[in-house]
């Protein structure tokens, strides 16, 4: 929403011969401190926004600046439609805003660029949920989605591991990772932020009152970090297997590529047989069994004995299925 924040303050100038921090604050529903950084960040983007000091002071562009939407290139043009995705759009209930700003644009354009729309949708097409999955989107989504674009605290109950539970939450941003939707929330008064699945939540009531944002807050950064933490998190057992070649190659696309990768690097050499011993860090030795199997005759497991003697068994119960 900042970016948005800072397109609309520019605009507001651009109209006006001037305006006071307070006025720039009221139009844009923020603080005066949060448009004393947005002025700032401007100017630093090379926006000549300039600051009158005093009591009769405000803010102002000098020089005549105008933005021009017609000073897009095509690649530019055309990377500004792909911007709008409109499955999520769509379930985030915001799909007659982003045709309404997609015209809006595309009348604005230099009428050589006008076919920036087109192009760009006969060449990217986003299909975020994964294979052979019914994509659903989440009954409450459009109502945590208007929270996250208007700042809203949101009271909202939650199903957990411990049943179902009440949270004050402060909603930063939306994530769609393959076909589910998460919300990455701030508890209220300085708390941690959290990641919460959406299709979780049974009640969400938005208040009237505005949440001030930590405009320091990086959401692909922060959900990063925490998508890591969460996949490392629930690697909570280990086992030992022996790779071919094939093996080795094949490993990181059947379990966790990153944790397969760091296993490789910390094997040492192959044998006289050229296999590879590998101590791995998996989620369970249920999931390693149905993970491992993919592999085939190009691993076996040595540790732990419990899931090694399950691999005998199914060696011979396909030795006896298929007759040899």
């Amino acid at each position: 929403m900042r970016a948005a924040r800072l397109i609309k303050m520019v605009l507001l100038l651009q109209s006006r011969p001037s305006m006071t921090a307070a006025e720039l604050a009221r139009e844009l529903e923020v603080s005066e401190r949060t448009v004393t950084r947005d002025a700032q960040a401007l100017s630093e983007a090379g926006v000549p926004v300039y600051a009158d000091r005093g009591r009769a002071g405000g803010y102002r562009l000098i020089g005549g600046y105008r933005t021009r939407l017609t000073g897009l290139a095509r690649g530019e043009a055309e990377a500004l439609f792909l911007s709008g995705v409109p499955g999520a759009l769509r379930e985030m209930g915001l799909e007659d805003a982003a045709s309404a700003a997609r015209l809006k644009v595309s009348a604005a354009l230099l009428p050589s660029l006008r076919d920036a729309s087109r192009t760009a949708a006969q060449r990217f097409h986003l299909d975020a949920p994964n294979w052979f999955t019914e994509p659903k989107a989440p009954e409450l989504l459009p109502a945590v989605a208007d929270a996250v674009w208007d700042d809203r605290p949101v009271t909202a109950r939650y199903r957990g591991r411990e049943g179902e539970v009440e949270r004050e939450l402060e909603p930063y941003g939306l994530v769609l990772k393959a076909g589910v939707w998460y919300l990455c929330a701030r508890v209220p008064d300085g708390g941690s932020f959290r990641v919460y699945r959406i299709d979780r939540f049974t009640v969400v009531t938005a208040r009237e009152a505005r949440f001030e944002r930590d405009e320091e807050f990086d959401l692909p950064g922060f959900w990063a970090e925490q998508a890591e933490r969460f996949a490392r998190s629930i690697l909570r057992a280990e086992v030992v297997v022996r790779l071919s070649g094939d093996g080795v190659r094949r490993l990181p696309y059947v379990v966790d590529p990153v944790s397969a990768r760091e296993a490789l690097t910390a094997a040492g050499a192959a044998d006289e047989d050229g296999w590879l011993t590998v101590t791995l860090p998996v989620e369970s030795e249920e999931v390693a069994r149905s993970q491992l199997a993919g592999l085939g005759p190009e691993v076996e497991v040595l540790a732990p004995e419990r899931l090694r003697a399950r691999f005998a068994d199914d060696a011979r119960r396909l030795g006896r299925l298929y007759g040899t």
